[in-house]
């Protein structure tokens, strides 16, 4: 898929979650303020974070469609990772706000001493909402094969249990008679967008670190190369993703008697193999060495070979 069909696909997911969670997020608020529930207003809020991811992803779409430069010649791509790790900042934000005013709550014993069925009702909206954003997002997601809109349809996927779990706990508050159980429900939820935005940093640094996790990857690479005669010895490996594509640094050793053109056409044909092997790849630099050399260059400490995958 090229980029402009990409970014067009990663621009309606955006309007969709744009507008689907700013209905929701503002029916909750408003029920929310109604029946006085804090738990409720937390899912609110994160819908409301959901309305910042979905902003993101529009302005994202039309920065990543440039083509590389002097000053970025490898593209706009890591454009999508670094507003994805703005963002869990401020998930983590939202988040935190809840757990303190529930902690607060608690404390205080200010919470409602009867929670309403208007939050009920809010919860119920919540999760047939959630729903069907969680499918529109995963669909257009793996489709474009965009790490961020996979990274919010799997978020809206808790968001249906968060919603949920907000039911079961103002159910409970309701017709149990235990309205301590809106602000502990409300704790539980702002833990939760936490835990989400923890989870979403700790991948996108791991993105804009060059780190790659993925051994599986590696594998089919270090097999993709063996089957490519003439060579040998494929090692000092090293796999980045640049937003939905690959980059992938490769060192390989051959007859050291062979001629510049006959090594040449050997790095070619592995370039292929791997192409054939891995989907997505934006650029693979293939660094040919004489037979026996690595043996020598014991000095050289990074990238990885086939005994580190096995």
């Amino acid at each position: 898929m090229n980029t402009k069909n990409r970014a067009r696909i990663i621009r309606t997911a955006g309007y969709i979650a744009l507008f689907g969670n700013l209905v929701l997020a503002t029916v909750k608020l408003i029920l929310a303020n109604i029946a006085g529930s804090l738990a409720v207003t937390g899912d609110g809020i994160d819908s409301l974070t959901d309305v910042a991811i979905a902003s993101m992803t529009l302005v994202v779409s039309h920065i990543i469609t440039r083509p590389g430069d002097k000053k970025h010649p490898w593209g706009y791509g890591r454009t999508e990772t670094t507003a994805t790790m703005a963002l869990s900042f401020v998930i983590f934000f939202a988040g935190s706000q809840v757990v303190v005013s529930s902690i607060r709550q608690l404390v205080l014993h200010t919470y409602q001493n009867e929670v309403s069925f208007y939050a009920i009702v809010a919860a119920l909206i919540s999760i047939a909402g959630k729903s069907l954003l969680a499918i529109s997002q995963y669909v257009l997601g793996k489709k474009s094969n965009s790490p961020m809109i996979q990274a919010n349809a799997q978020n809206m996927k808790g968001d249906i249990l968060l919603s949920a779990g907000v039911l079961l706990g103002i159910a409970v508050a309701r017709f149990l008679h235990k309205p301590i159980f809106d602000p502990l429900t409300a704790l539980l939820v702002g833990t939760w967008v936490i835990k989400n935005a923890i989870e979403i940093f700790s991948d996108t640094n791991t993105e804009l670190m060059d780190g790659n996790t993925n051994e599986e990857m590696y594998r089919r690479m270090f097999d993709a190369v063996r089957s490519v005669q003439g060579v040998s010895h494929p090692h000092r490996a090293r796999i980045r993703k640049i937003a939905s594509r690959w980059d992938i640094d490769l060192d390989i050793e051959v007859d050291a008697n062979m001629t510049v053109y006959e090594a040449h056409e050997i790095a070619n044909n592995v370039e292929k193999a791997v192409h054939a092997a891995i989907s997505d790849i934006y650029d693979i630099m293939v660094h040919i060495e004489p037979a026996g050399r690595a043996v020598q260059d014991t000095d050289e400490q990074y990238g990885v070979t086939e005994t580190d995958v096995q």
